[in-house]
């Protein structure tokens, strides 16, 4: 007797009128998946045989979806498996941070296709926005290059910058970028490229990218804590992205707390003492620095004693809030990810350890606790291209609940 292998894939439904939905789940499956045949993709989101026939079909002649060879199982008829064509879709994703603006354009499987970057330059996004809308011009010309398909499949543009968004904030503040917030950007972006745009933090891109190719992929519950010039969370829950009632799910830079034995009135946003941009101050660095991430590495390299300090204090922080977002959200697991260099991400990893008590702590957990994600200057840009690419083809099942999902404004 053949085995039948476990398959990841979400429901679809059979009711009236939700075939848009059941399309979201079948790419979804395939991509969690790999390829599929139309009796696994049945058997997986509980739809009819003859509803997966016709969705294969529909995705088929729009490009989406390409059969493989016909595999033959035991005594039955062979089957044949299916899976996602890369160049089915496109998107471009820019990231805006406090001195460098990036761009990547990714496919439907989330490959990195193209990427550029520059340095912001000075005089605000009234000037910035003109630096980024070339950048986004040449991006697009090199996917182009790449894959001609794309002028016709290109889904749109996914932002990301620092929040939270629609907050006050002094203009001079460095954390805020208030400045940007303030500016019709969104508006901007879509004038100058024609695209669909939409807004996120840099966490939840982040998360976007470690739920599409990373660490969270084929995870339902999982948080992601990124840690780049700031601190942040990303939430995927029930598979999808929670952003919250204003885009700013997951703000926990902003929590104020005290350094270790310091008075009441020390009180500071928790991402002012752990964070990359703390660590700087500290190292007596430019964040803007081009060479960022070799000079930390260097100096975490020699075991300076700012560093061990710096890893302790985040060690310190970092375990209480692991434990309070184990509680809070009971995930499958927790992802530290950011715009960090690798060799300090995995010295804060060490350092974590031992985690503290919490309700997380099971015999038969399948994945760890903690875990370790991208650590890579380019995560919150491809996060940025992913979403697009799952507004457009991920399943949301606010739309079969008739409930609109709430996002940035």
């Amino acid at each position: 007797m053949n085995e039948i292998r476990p398959i990841r894939a979400k429901s679809g439904t059979n009711q009236e009128g939700a075939s848009a939905h059941n399309r979201r789940v079948m790419i979804d499956a395939l991509r969690l998946n790999g390829h599929l045949s139309r009796a696994d993709l049945a058997r997986a989101t509980a739809l009819t045989k003859q509803a997966v026939s016709n969705i294969i079909e529909e995705l088929e002649n729009d490009g989406l979806v390409a059969s493989l060879a016909a595999v033959r199982k035991g005594r039955g008829q062979p089957s044949t498996p299916y899976r996602l064509v890369p160049e089915g879709a496109f998107a471009i994703g820019l990231q805006i941070d406090r001195h460098v603006t990036r761009t990547v354009a990714v496919d439907l499987i989330g490959t990195v296709l193209a990427r550029n970057e520059v340095i912001l330059p000075a005089g605000g996004p009234e000037t910035g926005v003109e630096a980024i809308l070339t950048l986004i011009d040449e991006t697009r010309k090199e996917l182009l290059a790449i894959a001609r398909q794309s002028r016709d499949r290109l889904v749109g543009l996914g932002v990301a910058m620092p929040g939270p968004f629609g907050v006050d904030a002094d203009a001079d503040d460095p954390w805020m970028m208030a400045a940007w917030q303030s500016f019709p950007l969104l508006e901007s972006l879509a004038a100058g490229t024609g695209f669909d745009v939409r807004l996120q933090n840099d966490a939840a891109a982040a998360a976007t990218a470690e739920k599409m190719v990373g660490a969270a992929h084929g995870v339902d519950h999982a948080l992601c804590v990124y840690l780049g010039y700031g601190l942040g969370a990303g939430l995927i829950l029930n598979g999808e992205l929670y952003r919250g009632a204003h885009g700013n799910a997951g703000e926990i830079g902003m929590i104020l707390s005290r350094p270790r034995g310091g008075a009441d009135d020390g009180r500071a946003p928790l991402e002012h003492r752990i964070s990359i941009a703390s660590l700087c101050k500290i190292l007596e660095i430019d964040p803007a620095d081009g060479d960022l991430y070799d000079r930390i590495d260097a100096v975490a390299h020699l075991k300076d004693r700012r560093v061990a300090t710096w890893i302790a204090d985040a060690a310190f922080e970092l375990r209480a809030t692991i434990q309070l977002l184990e509680t809070v959200f009971d995930p499958q697991t927790i992802i530290l990810c950011g715009g960090m260099p690798s060799g300090l991400a995995r010295l804060l990893m060490d350092a974590l350890h031992p985690l503290l008590p919490s309700i997380a702590e099971r015999r038969q957990r399948s994945a760890p606790r903690l875990q370790l994600g991208f650590t890579d200057p380019w995560a919150v840009a491809i996060g940025a291209a992913a979403e697009p690419i799952s507004r457009t083809f991920d399943p949301r099942f606010s739309a079969i609940l008739k409930t609109r999902a709430a996002g940035p404004p």
